[in-house]
């Protein structure tokens, strides 16, 4: 198996609802993101995917999180707008895009990250 990753990062402001401190007001990060694909076969050239195809639609995606309150966007009016969701997000809005996706990596800065594996969900 032949994994290939991509990142890209966006900024943007989100509150976390409920929470007991100072996350449960609006606050901002600048979020880097990991989208690793799984593919067991590589093409006739030994490309497995072309990183740009990935990075295409990851840029895509992220310009429309970038310098938004992610709170406002409609997968977050019923959950709240926290790393795990985050990643969940990404991976649902990449999944239809580019296919075998094994798992997405959000950061909230440089020490903290959670990762989705759709597998283990």
């Amino acid at each position: 198996m032949f994994e290939l990753s991509v990142e890209g990062y966006f900024s943007a402001a989100h509150q976390v609802r409920g929470y007991p401190g100072d996350c449960a007001d609006v606050h901002g990060h600048t979020y880097k993101v990991k989208v690793r694909v799984g593919v067991g076969k590589l093409d006739k050239i030994g490309m497995a995917v072309d990183f740009r195809i990935i990075k295409q639609h990851l840029d895509g995606l992220l310009a429309g999180l970038d310098h938004k309150n992610l709170n406002t966007i409609s997968f977050f009016e019923e959950r709240n707008a926290t790393a795990e969701y985050v990643a969940k997000y990404i991976y649902d809005s990449m999944k239809n895009k580019v296919d075998n996706i094994s798992s997405v990596t959000v950061w909230e800065g440089p020490f903290y990250s959670v990762t989705y594996h759709p597998d283990e969900a």
